[in-house]
């Protein structure tokens, strides 16, 4: 006998507030809830498992479409087809449908103002930008995204994977995240053509087979003494940056980044917040006495935030304003990271201090994540005595004769 349909009456339906599901038949429910809130489900049954699906809530579904939404399911359900899953992926390709027109610029740019928070600093998010606008938006950043495939990705990245490895492998994985992102929210289906493993490491040569890595010049720690007396007699706020660099043994982002609201002069720590470092962690430096006479030089000519302000007011200096002096000076063959490079040599080679101590005086991260999981002091007394010998490497032997600087003794804690 064929099951009862239409049971319910427009009246019963408008009248009805107690709560409970009332059958309509075939399949379609009235559900009113505790709260009085009235709404259409569909029960049916699926690989032996019951299952609802909610057809709209009465205010703006009306009995009449409720039973056509009810019978269109009961049409699927005969045809071997889940209506849930049907209309979830119907939904997903409207909303594809409606990203057509989102273009991977678009998406970049929304990718980007939704991770503002995550960058270091406006000059690394402004990199991002730059990458992506430079080589991949020539290429594709004006066609939906959905679009962009491997041939678009692979047009992008062959013209400068060997001639530039670091630019290219960087923009390949700011192309992966961005089309990740407009995956996540539905402007796009598929796999990620950017990805690396498994896909495009089959078809691009490994970066590190391509690109020698070049490390930054460095003076060796022998010729310190006569470099410093030659910086010394080097007027003007960036030869007073770079002498406070050597001193510090920090990288040049950090030393032109550097405000007065980091440093205490009375107790002589510089403590470099975790946003402006490579490894996203506090630094605490301390200061020998010459790089606090640095510091207090600069603060009687103090006209901002920054310690060492550049030419422009409210603004540090120029990251080639160190280099510009190495350049004045004669010894353009250098560069100004490369003395962290002269200080982890003379550490090593004329000192007694244990390797973790120097090893956080450079910031660096510590490998071995046991090893970091244990550690949880930053040894800062003991890097306070390293710093000191340090200094007065740079300072008494810059002074000494030649031939007395080959035979300084090597310096041990205490």
């Amino acid at each position: 006998m064929a099951r009862k349909l239409n049971r319910l009456t427009a009246v019963e339906v408008r009248g009805v507030d107690k709560k409970g599901m009332y059958h309509d038949g075939g399949g379609l429910y009235l559900q009113v809830s505790s709260s009085g809130a009235r709404s259409w489900i569909f029960r049916f049954t699926l690989d032996g498992r019951a299952r609802e699906m909610g057809l709209g809530p009465v205010h703006a579904i009306p009995l009449a479409e409720a039973r056509k939404r009810a019978a269109e399911c009961r049409r699927m359900r005969l045809d071997g087809t889940d209506p849930i899953k049907a209309r979830s992926e119907h939904r997903s390709w409207k909303k594809l449908e409606a990203a057509k027109g989102m273009t991977f610029a678009a998406c970049a740019a929304a990718y980007l103002d939704a991770h503002q928070d995550s960058w270091r600093n406006a000059l690394h998010r402004e990199q991002w930008r730059n990458t992506l606008k430079n080589y991949a938006g020539p290429v594709f950043g004006s066609l939906p995204v959905q679009e962009v495939d491997l041939t678009l990705v692979m047009k992008a990245l062959e013209p400068i994977w060997r001639l530039k490895p670091e630019t290219a492998s960087r923009l390949r994985g700011r192309i992966e995240a961005v089309l990740d992102w407009a995956t996540v929210r539905e402007y796009r289906k598929g796999e990620n053509p950017a990805r690396w493993r498994g896909h495009l490491d089959k078809l691009l040569p490994a970066r590190a087979k391509i690109q020698k890595v070049q490390h930054h010049p460095a003076l060796p720690y022998d010729e310190l003494a006569d470099f410093m007396e030659v910086l010394r007699s080097q007027d003007g706020i960036a030869a007073r940056a770079l002498e406070f660099l050597i001193l510090t043994a920090a990288r040049t982002g950090e030393i032109i980044g550097a405000r007065w609201d980091e440093a205490d002069l009375e107790d002589r720590i510089w403590i470099v917040p975790g946003e402006r470092m490579k490894a996203d962690r506090e630094h605490r430096v301390p200061l020998s006495g010459a790089a606090l006479a640095i510091l207090k030089q600069m603060k009687e000519i103090r006209e901002g935030d920054f310690v060492f302000s550049g030419s422009k007011k409210g603004k540090p200096l120029s990251n080639m304003a160190m280099l510009a002096v190495l350049k004045r000076m004669g010894r353009d063959d250098i560069t100004a990271h490369g003395f962290r490079s002269t200080f982890r040599d003379w550490a090593a080679e004329r000192t007694n201090f244990p390797r973790e101590v120097v090893e956080m005086a450079l910031a660096h991260t510590i490998e071995n994540k046991v090893e970091a999981a244990y550690r949880r002091g930053d040894l800062f007394q003991k890097r306070r005595q390293l710093m000191e010998a340090w200094t007065n490497f740079c300072s008494t032997t810059c002074f000494a004769p030649k031939s007395s600087r080959s035979t300084t003794r090597s310096i041990a804690p205490n």
